[in-house]
Formats: C-alpha cells, structure tokens, sequence
C-alpha cells in the first residue's frame, strides 16, 4: 500500500491537551500514543501495530490478518486533524486486491462517489460498510476525508 497522502487540516481531532505542556522531544511519543489509542478505540482488529510519528507524517508497522484491516487502520489514522501522510509497512497474512481511494470533495455523497467508481449509484452501501467503524452514517462525510473504495467481488 505505501505512502497515502491525506488532508493535514481534516479529520478527527484527537491531538492537543497533553502535547502542549510536554517538553519539544516528548511530543511525537505522545501523538504516536493517542493514534494507537484512536485505533483501539475505534475496535479495528490487529496481531501487532507500531505507530511513530514525526512532524505531520506517521509510519504504520505490524501485522493484521486482512488487507481490508490493514486498509481501514490506515484511513483511521490518515483521516486525524494534523496528519497529512502515512506510511503503511504493515504485513498482511492473507494478501487480497487492494481498494482504491477517494478524497471527499464539497457536493460529494457516497451515491455520486459509488457512480464515479461502480457505475451505479445505488451502489453506495458497499462503500458505507467498507468504511465502517470510521463511519457511522452515509450522509456523515466531509470534505478531505479518505474513504476506501473496495473492488467488486
């Protein structure tokens, strides 16, 4: 999967209270700690998972079962205000195709998303579920969120 560029000023915002009152050096621990956190929290299952940060760009290192698995710990992490690249090295134990992505524009909803990719925009389900426990709702999408577009089985 590589390198997947996200918008640096969108998304979930987990940073702040501690780094503010932590010495310059202590401060990408902390942000690795609360993405880890974050990832946990959301319920995404994983064998083992390295998080490091510097600056803005984070390195995902471990190991998860499914492509799909390590796809969705991506977009978890990507789509957190303050990141703007991660780095996926995870290991995969059961290698599938990779989803293609898509940045959420102004006027985007899934249906439009769902005809661009599949033709048909009734389609938009399939996009939904791919994307859950980071969505919670279809109509919840924002403007430079990172949404996982699987193939078609």
């Amino acid at each position: 999967m590589g390198l997947i560029s996200f918008i640096k000023g969108a998304g979930a915002k987990i940073f702040g209270g501690k780094e503010k009152e932590a010495p310059k050096e202590e401060v990408p621990v902390i942000r690795a700690n609360a993405l880890l956190d974050h990832v946990k929290n959301i319920g995404l299952p994983f064998k083992r998972l390295k998080i490091s940060v510097k600056d803005s760009h984070v390195t995902v290192e471990g190991e998860v079962e499914k492509q799909e698995q390590a796809e969705k710990i991506v977009l978890a992490i990507g789509n957190v205000e303050g990141v703007d690249e991660v780095d996926n090295k995870m290991e995969v134990v059961e290698p599938t195709p990779e989803a293609q992505f898509h940045t959420v524009v102004s006027g985007d909803n899934l249906s439009k998303i769902s005809k661009k990719f599949y033709g048909d925009p009734n389609k938009y389900n399939i996009i939904f579920e791919a994307n859950k426990p980071m969505l919670t709702h279809p109509d919840k999408i924002y403007p430079g969120q990172v949404l996982r577009i699987p193939p078609l089985s």
